[in-house]
């Protein structure tokens, strides 16, 4: 009973180790805390800690997904398709695609089931958005991670005028408890400001 009973967690450590290992060759970095970091790696680590702070009773296919939920994404870059919402589309739907396959591999490899993978991939994919509190958790902590490292940068590039924008449809994303989450987040005077603008 006691191996039985520690197996769900062994295969949630190993899956975790797994994403983190494949998310480890990520060309790209971002800097935590003071230290640069495969930038996916990273993100990775932040949605799992979030969700596990929003929903504390997370599923082991709520923290697999958010391990997972950008899982290789330079692999398959945005620029190899066309310009546009329908070059945009076909990239989203084939990173959706190559996602789905490698994160069944990688979950089916630790001793989770065929069924178990697909619910992972349809929590990345955000199926049942509306329905299904998982899925709301998971975009909550997508939007979180999102303002937490990526603010200041796309401020500074897009204006505060369309940041308020961007804020905007953030923030309609995210669920009311989301949102207070959000609201609080230690992001400085002009990110604080931008989000009471966006909000109201």
């Amino acid at each position: 009973m006691g191996s039985d009973a520690a197996a769900p967690s062994n295969r949630l450590e190993a899956a975790w180790e797994a994403v983190d290992a494949a998310n480890a060759d990520d060309p790209f970095t971002i800097e935590i805390d003071g230290h640069s970091r495969p930038k996916e790696q990273a993100h990775a680590e932040l949605m799992t800690e979030w969700v596990q702070r929003l929903d504390p009773d997370a599923d082991d296919a709520q923290l697999v997904a958010a391990r997972a939920h950008h899982l290789r994404r330079w692999a398959l870059p945005r620029s190899d398709y066309p310009e546009g919402r329908a070059g945009y589309l076909r990239w989203r739907a084939a990173q959706g695609k190559r996602h789905a396959a490698e994160v069944a591999d990688i979950v089916t490899a630790v001793g989770y089931d065929d069924d178990f993978a697909a619910e992972v991939s349809a929590i990345v994919a955000k199926q049942g958005l509306s329905t299904d509190p998982r899925v709301q958790t998971h975009e909550d902590a997508l939007c979180l991670v999102f303002l937490e490292t990526q603010f200041d940068a796309l401020a500074d590039k897009l204006g505060d005028d369309h940041m308020v924008e961007v804020l905007a449809k953030t923030l309609a994303k995210m669920s009311p408890a989301g949102r207070r989450v959000a609201q609080d987040l230690d992001l400085g005077d002009r990110a604080a400001a931008l989000l009471e603008a966006a909000g109201s």
